[in-house]
């Protein structure tokens, strides 16, 4: 591989990930600044009747609330450019520690519940699309078509009515057991509070990926040169692993990798109904209480998160196919 192709995709990259921030950035900064909630309101909360009119202008100077909204946004882009994304309202800390510190937590679940809805929609789309028309293919679209239409937060409450109130087999809330210490949760503790949100995030994400790889492979079943595979003898099987595998790779490697930004949004869901406390459900804290440093800093990294997936897929093509090339025609 030549290197001026790798040099000029990764400049376009890098180019295009700035662009991006840059209008993420202020398009969240000014839907934030023209919200109708109160920030200062949002952060008092109950005891606002307790706070007087001058307390309320010092905690507005404090957090930079009595500025214009172009100043706000000058300084708080000034303070990234220089690695500080700001202070959290809502936790008090910086905003870089918080989303670090979420962030990690999330991780984990959105790993599990990636893996196995790439790997689960990926197998299913390939038996479908084999045995179309069968009752396994009526079956496996019915489930698909069933959670494709399904809200998030409703199959995660179903299947949070189901597994952990009537079969008492999963945890209802939190990353941890109630009152125990962060330092002794043992590995099983965590995966047993863990499982449950992970699947249901799974469950949501296998559904287009399925739908997709069923419909490619019955494109390339009736392609001609799979007929001639047929004509020389080769199984349906045969030709599907050695024929139609590498076909089907790349669209659902685009999906899987797609599917970041869609896992992303549904974590927030997810959290909320079990109480997890990921980036998700710092995200809905920070817009409740109208905490805009955290919550711009969220998105911005949310947008940088789900581009670096879409640009490891990129880079991910000439290695499933060798004869696609960065940067050729």
């Amino acid at each position: 591989m030549q290197l001026r192709p790798i040099v000029t995709f990764g400049f376009q990259k890098l180019l295009r990930l700035g662009l991006l921030l840059l209008a993420v950035a202020i398009f969240t900064f000014v839907l934030l600044s023209l919200s109708p909630i109160d920030p200062v309101r949002a952060y008092i909360g109950a005891d606002m009747l307790q706070i007087s009119p001058e307390q309320r202008q010092l905690i507005a100077e404090r957090w930079g609330l009595d500025q214009p909204m172009l100043v706000r946004f000058g300084d708080w882009l000034g303070q990234l450019m220089q690695g500080n994304w700001g202070t959290s309202m809502v936790f008090n800390q910086p905003v870089g520690e918080v989303i670090a510190t979420r962030f990690w937590v999330s991780l984990q679940m959105l790993a599990i519940a990636w893996l196995l809805s790439g790997l689960l929609g990926l197998g299913l789309g390939i038996l479908s699309g084999a045995l179309a028309g069968s009752w396994i293919d009526r079956l496996i679209r019915l489930y698909a078509y069933t959670l494709a239409s399904s809200p998030t937060f409703w199959v995660a409450l179903l299947l949070l009515i189901i597994f952990s109130v009537s079969l008492k087999v999963t945890p209802i809330c939190c990353a941890a057991p109630p009152g125990v210490l962060a330092a002794d949760v043992t590995f099983w503790q965590h995966l047993h509070h863990l499982l449950l949100p992970a699947i249901t995030l799974s469950i949501i994400g296998i559904a287009n990926i399925t739908l997709h790889t069923r419909q490619k492979l019955i494109d390339v079943l009736h392609s001609d040169y799979i007929l001639f595979a047929h004509a020389q003898g080769e199984s349906l099987w045969g030709v599907i692993r050695h024929h139609g595998l590498r076909n089907l790779i790349l669209p659902a490697l685009t999906l899987q990798f797609a599917s970041l930004s869609e896992l992303f949004g549904g974590a927030v869901l997810v959290e909320q109904v079990f109480a997890y406390p990921g980036l998700g459900e710092a995200t809905v804290q920070a817009a409740l209480r109208s905490d805009i440093p955290l919550l711009v800093g969220i998105v911005f990294f949310s947008a940088l998160f789900v581009y670096t997936g879409n640009t490891l897929a990129d880079l991910a093509y000439p290695i499933v196919d060798p004869r696609i090339r960065l940067g050729g025609n």
